[in-house]
């Protein structure tokens, strides 16, 4: 048995990656009551406010026609940048520099013949492959990939900038979901080995497998604190999932405690950069619309309420299209949040939810259909807009 996520049309663009992971549909939801829940009165939206000015916008690579890039992952340093890349049905990993050099291109699978992995580049072969979930080691000289490699079943793959690929998981379940230890060379990932979907630690040196969580319920996107010592996730049903926190990955089972247990859908939970706060997604809203989507942040030592109006009045955003194979982008400073604004007539714009002002301003960036938004460790915010119907990844920075 695999484990599933199941989604209404609303975030289906969003779950690129976990679909081919866990042959997951989308995220459900339903109607829920939310008598006695308001948002907090002191958020502010700016719309008439002018957007803040940027000191360049500018494409990663050259436009290009006939391909869509996604998902860029920066590594710790800010050096490189690593994206997706689809031609097709195929999808490979572009490694480059800020300035649009590339370094390294991904394409991965087996032979047919043979269990034994085997390297094409683009182009010289017709059999699909799937490359994504990247996730980049505490010093940024290796990436940790997904890959089903062409025909083959969905396993975590190692990748060293010297060009050597590693196998890392080799299981008939499907894993995904890999996040690299800022501390040590330790990988958190989803399997579906266990029949639900549960999150287990890899040591990447010696290959051990621990196992963290058990429930009837799927484990998914865990996410190492900034101090590699916590880690946080997603769990439940198909309709309503919660955030949950393991305290001590050595006692992942005594420590494991639940952030939020309201009736409403909260995803993809990222931590601040200094590790004192969790932002992720929920479809609450005054309105009680299921598709409607905004973001929340909460002290991540749980201190703060699990529901009701204190957790409602956690909101920082509303109204957003949610990245969930990323989550909530947040900048360096740890106080401010930059997200897509779900406005079709404005072509999604970009936004920025500063914290202690307690606001949220436009960036101008004329660029549209925005998605898939990152931060370097210096601020360059990476993004995904489209041109003439083609993704391609555009780079920005704030001024100070």
């Amino acid at each position: 048995m695999g484990f599933r996520l199941k989604s209404s049309s609303g975030v289906y663009a969003a779950l690129r990656v976990l679909v081919a992971v866990t042959a997951i549909a989308a995220i459900g939801v339903a109607a829920r009551s939310i008598a006695g829940l308001q948002p907090p009165e002191d958020l502010l939206v700016e719309p008439q406010a002018p957007a803040i000015e940027l000191l360049y916008v500018r494409p990663l690579m050259p436009i290009e026609s006939g391909r869509n890039d996604s998902n860029p992952v920066w590594s710790p340093s800010g050096v490189l940048i690593a994206l997706e890349r689809s031609r097709g049905d195929k999808k490979e990993i572009v490694v480059a520099r800020p300035d649009g050099t590339v370094v390294h291109t991904i394409y991965y699978q087996l032979s047919e013949s043979s269990t034994k992995p085997k390297f094409f580049f683009p182009g010289v072969v017709e059999d699909i492959s799937y490359n994504a979930g990247i996730t980049w080691s505490r010093a940024g000289d290796r990436l940790v990939f997904m890959s089903n490699g062409g025909t083959g079943n969905y396993d975590l793959y190692l990748r060293a900038l010297d060009g050597k690929t590693t196998r890392l998981t080799d299981h008939k379940e499907k894993d995904g979901h890999a996040h690299w230890s800022p501390g040590a060379d330790q990988l958190v990932f989803v399997s579906g080995r266990s029949g639900e979907g549960d999150i287990y630690l890899l040591d990447v040196t010696t290959r051990a497998v621990t196992r963290l969580t058990w429930g009837a319920k799927p484990h998914l996107y865990p996410q190492w604190s900034p101090d590699g010592r916590k880690i946080v996730m997603i769990h439940g049903s198909n309709e309503n999932h919660d955030i949950y926190l393991i305290e001590d990955v050595r006692k992942p089972v005594e420590t494991l405690k639940a952030l939020t247990t309201w009736t409403h859908d909260d995803l993809r939970p990222v931590w601040s950069p200094d590790g004192k706060k969790i932002a992720f997604y929920s479809n609450y809203n005054p309105a009680g619309d299921p598709k409607v989507w905004a973001i929340l942040v909460i002290a991540a030592d749980g201190s703060d309420p699990t529901q009701g109006d204190g957790l409602a009045a956690k909101v920082v955003a509303t109204d957003v299209v949610p990245d969930v194979e990323r989550g909530p982008a947040w900048m360096p400073d740890s106080n401010s949040i930059v997200y897509v604004r779900n406005d079709l007539q404005e072509y999604n714009p970009i936004y920025v939810a500063d914290l202690a002002r307690k606001s949220n301003l436009a960036l101008k960036t004329d660029t549209k259909m925005n998605h898939d938004i990152a931060s370097s460790a210096d601020g360059v915010i990476a993004f995904r807009a489209q041109v003439d119907q083609w993704d391609q990844i555009f780079l920005t920075k704030m001024r100070d």
